[in-house]
């Protein structure tokens, strides 16, 4: 540059200067309003969108790959691709090193190659070329930062594609960029731009190019569960499928059954005191991830060749402190339930109602690890058509194998009767009643797998049922050559009934029971009412009036009349409905009649069970009580509710209990309380409303269940 030149520029700068805007205070007074604008934004984007939760860190954990942010994108590709040029192979010192010193190094040099004195960016062609050219590489590369650089199948064609793409072609324009500079001096700068037009088209359109030949890998993002609500409802899946099978779903099993190589060996029950209040939230958790091999317990931590991360194990032990752990309230919105209760005459579906629970219950043993019979249960299509002794459900047929085996019925082995083929699932402990129900119900609708297929589907219905003008075969069942069924035998859900009911029992009777439909040719013209019933079935004695409903139930009746137009279905004979679903049906009826049914009330002469011979378990009988009778007798039983039409106008308090009952014998003391949970108990009054249950004689709580209860109110009478 000469003098002349020099003193032109100077000149022009006092120009510009003088007319121009001062750096202080002008240009930083904007500078710091669009800082504060960007402040500000980042602020907003933190709080209302904020970044998405990822899996707590765990350095056990081989199978994790790291990756850079977005902005560094661009690098992690230009080291992948530069690893797949032939001869050279992954040489990441050469990638990682040598060219970015490279680049910096050009960087540097820039102002010693390009000494040109002009501003003007016409004027500036090889460096505004260069950067555009470095630009679009860029934004290219990161683009392509997840397409792979070599196919399933072995190919390296997406890889040198990639290196063409973003390598080649913007370093062959380069180089054509600087010779043309200073070699070719001669060069118009319309070569020199199409030049660099020429490379970014070609950059951009090989690159749209691998995109639809090969494209992008989409990785699975982890779920995390951020609120404690989430956490518990992780935690006890993951304790479903992992722990359930030796615990129990509610770690109540002291002794394992059906567990293959631990066969009746003797845990400690993981819900009790002795286990939440002696170890704390680490010592449980190292627990779950180191396991107890001298016990038996396999390692379930990635750590020590498991497979729950650490993030896994602490959703499981925040489920056993929350579930589990009376010093510790569960939220609310964490006891939801399972699934939807079935509306009126709704019929459950697979993805609504069947997945929910085998997840739940089924899927610590029906998974390819374990030994079951090759029965999976992960998916639908696994459900109906997997295992050795497949199908072990078949639409509308009550008695399939898997309805039977959750039934409580094992399956014997037809080469030894005396060996059981399956045993009762779940092993541990029986599902609960409204569960088996609704396993009857989606078989006997033909296991719909979508709402919409369930929307459509129907309860089978024998063909007398389906023929209302068919002649009436003889007279009016039931009679005493049918006899009682098993139904009666067995423990009763009316919650459950009042399922069935609805779906099938409610087109006749009305709801709840209460109104017959019109039954032209019948003597009475009208379906009888349940609700209340005739009082010729009605008896003071559960067991009396259960069976006088399960004649009907199970042989049916046809109405006297000439030609009846509607005839009750056989549904024990015909196998409508299975003998469970027929016992919660017969429940819920004698439930339409409390007054009618008069459970009988606690007297010398009535024998206790067989609860009082059992050892009590104060701590989960506190959890029964709180369901079943909390309701009446108030929190830990200190204060009864109204009971208008009792003599005493409300349910008796049981903290403290009546004298009468209490005894400094605790065997004594059990007994006197074993009776009225065993018989129920009918008020003295001319109608009360409210009645104690028979739960032992109903077989509405098992006789463990009733043991702890009876232990947990002498608790509260010490």
């Amino acid at each position: 540059m000469n003098d002349e030149t020099k003193k032109k520029i100077n000149n022009r700068y006092k120009r510009e200067l003088n007319k121009g805007e001062r750096f202080w205070p002008d240009s930083i007074f904007k500078d710091a309003i669009v800082s504060f604008g960007v402040f500000v934004l980042l602020i907003l984007l933190a709080t209302f969108i904020g970044v998405a939760a990822q899996p707590k860190a765990d350095p056990s954990d081989t199978s994790f790959i790291p990756r850079p942010e977005w902005y560094f994108l661009f690098l992690f590709k230009f080291l992948a691709i530069y690893g797949q040029i032939p001869l050279l192979g992954k040489v990441e010192w050469l990638a990682t090193v040598v060219v970015p010193g490279l680049a910096v190094l050009v960087l540097f040099s820039i102002p010693f190659l390009d000494r040109s004195p002009f501003r003007y960016y016409g004027k500036r062609v090889l460096p505004i070329s260069i950067m555009a050219i470095m630009v679009v590489d860029i934004v290219m590369l990161t683009i392509l930062a997840d397409v792979p650089t070599i196919t399933e199948k072995g190919s390296l064609l997406p890889g040198v594609l990639q290196a063409i793409a973003a390598l080649v072609i913007p370093g062959v324009a380069m180089v054509l960029l600087f010779l043309m500079t200073f070699v070719f001096k001669n060069t118009s700068t319309k070569i020199m731009i199409w030049t660099a037009a020429i490379s970014v088209i070609l950059t951009i359109g090989l690159t749209g190019m691998i995109l639809a030949l090969f494209p992008v890998v989409v990785t699975q993002q982890a779920s995390v569960a951020t609120t404690l609500v989430d956490q518990i409802g992780v935690g006890q899946d993951l304790f479903s499928a992992n722990c359930a099978s030796c615990h129990g779903e509610d770690g109540k099993v002291t002794k394992i059954v059906g567990v293959a190589g631990l066969e009746g060996k003797e845990v400690p029950a993981i819900n009790s005191t002795d286990v939440l209040y002696t170890f704390d939230d680490a010592s449980l958790a190292e627990t779950i991830a180191h396991g107890r091999p001298e016990a038996g317990m396999t390692p379930f931590g990635t750590a020590y060749g498991g497979g729950l991360s650490t993030s896994d194990i602490d959703n499981i032990v925040t489920f056993m402190r929350y579930s589990w752990d009376d010093r510790f309230q569960l939220p609310p919105a964490a006891a939801k339930p399972l699934f939807p209760p079935l509306a009126e005459n709704e019929i459950p579906s697979y993805d609504v109602h069947i997945a929910p629970i085998v997840k739940r219950y089924c899927m610590s043993c029906h998974q390819a690890s374990q030994q079951n019979n090759h029965f999976a249960m992960d998916t639908y299509d696994h459900i109906l058509k997997s295992g050795d002794q497949a199908p072990n459900i078949v639409a509308g047929d009550p008695n399939s194998t898997l309805l039977k085996v959750i039934e409580g019925t094992p399956i014997p082995d037809p080469k030894d009767s005396s060996q059981q083929l399956i045993t009762a699932m779940p092993p541990s402990q029986k599902l609960p009643a409204n569960i088996i129900n609704v396993f009857k119900l989606w078989v006997l609708a033909g296991m719909p797998k979508t709402a919409d297929d369930a929307s459509h589907a129907s309860l089978q219905v024998s063909p007398a049922a389906s023929t209302p003008t068919g002649e009436p075969e003889g007279p009016a069942h039931p009679s005493n050559s049918g006899g009682p069924g098993d139904a009666i035998n067995l423990k009763s859900d009316a919650a459950a009934g009042s399922q069935v009911f609805t779906a099938q029992c409610q087109k006749c009777h009305g709801p709840n029971g209460s109104q017959g439909v019109d039954n032209p040719g019948s003597s009475d013209g009208s379906v009888p009412p349940l609700a209340p019933i005739d009082s010729t079935l009605v008896s003071t004695d559960y067991q009396t009036f259960a069976s006088n409903l399960d004649l009907f139930v199970q042989h049916g009746s046809t109405p006297e009349g000439t030609s009846p137009k509607l005839l009750m279905p056989d549904y024990g004979d015909q196998n409508l409905l299975t003998q469970q679903q027929l016992a919660d049906v017969i429940a819920y009826v004698i439930s339409l009649n409390p007054l009618a049914a008069g459970t009988p009330a606690p007297s010398s002469s009535t024998a206790p069970g067989d609860a009082v011979n059992l050892t009590g378990d104060a701590v989960a009988g506190g959890q029964v009580f709180k369901t079943e009778c909390e309701k009446c007798h108030g929190p830990n039983g200190t204060q009864g509710a109204a009971n208008p039409g009792s003599t005493d106008g409300s349910v008796p308090p049981l903290n403290p209990i009546d004298p009468e009952i209490h005894n400094a014998d605790y065997k004594t003391f059990a007994t006197n309380i074993d009776t009225f949970l065993q018989h129920g108990s009918t008020p003295d009054g001319p109608s009360p409303k409210l009645l104690m249950p028979a739960y032992g004689d109903q077989n509405l709580l098992a006789q463990q269940q009733l043991a702890d209860v009876i232990a947990y109110i002498i608790k509260l009478n010490p």
